[in-house]
């Protein structure tokens, strides 16, 4: 199983949710130089094996970032709040693996070095089962 396949997943259903499009002006893996604010990136993803006696499986922890220059948090949370409805117990299609749950851990929001840009971080545990 690869963390490729939930990415390109995760990158799908945060990309196609229109409660989200409607308030990010893109989704990213990579951002690139000229990115217009709001947007989303998603982020880091880190897993350990979740095998049983009869499945291989891994316990993957997503990272998912927002970044605004909204002045205030409210952009970003409410920004946050439709990745929470695209992802929070949704049954995730990764190519060869069975999502088993897919769990919200957190979020926050803080103020950037430069003043001028939030950042939005939210986790979510993903658990998978090869198929």
């Amino acid at each position: 199983m690869t963390r490729a396949a939930l990415q390109t997943a995760l990158y799908a259903r945060l990309a196609n949710y229109a409660p989200l499009s409607a308030l990010a002006d893109a989704v990213y893996d990579h951002v690139p130089q000229d990115a217009a604010f709001p947007y989303v990136q998603v982020g880091e993803i880190d897993g350990t094996e979740w095998d049983t006696d009869t499945s291989l499986g891994s316990d993957d922890t997503v990272t998912i970032h927002v970044w605004s220059r909204y002045r205030g948090r409210l952009e970003t949370h409410q920004i946050q709040d439709a990745i929470y409805g695209a992802l929070h117990r949704h049954a995730l299609a990764v190519d060869g693996a069975h999502v088993v749950t897919v769990e919200f851990e957190f979020a926050d929001s803080l103020l950037d070095p430069d003043g001028l840009t939030r950042h939005g971080v939210q986790r979510f545990r993903v658990l998978l089962n090869q198929e």
